[in-house]
């Protein structure tokens, strides 16, 4: 396709430990069941905290997918 087409999903990834594992999560689990992934982009990082440390990670993404012809 010259000129490609791109359907964009959000998607929300969880991780105690790193953004990146979070990010990492939610494109892993898109990939089973979703085809043509082709990039994604940061849109809002949360999380929890507890006992004054950082306990639990939120990152939502907006993933971009090729739309076959």
């Amino acid at each position: 396709m010259k000129d490609p087409v791109y359907k964009l999903i959000e998607l929300t990834g969880t991780s105690t430990t790193s953004v990146e594992e979070a990010v990492e999560k939610a494109i892993k689990r898109a990939h089973k069941t979703i085809k043509n992934l082709c990039w994604f982009q940061v849109v809002e990082t949360r999380g929890n905290i507890d006992k004054g440390k950082v306990h639990h990670w939120q990152v939502t993404i907006k993933v971009g997918l090729a739309v076959e012809a």
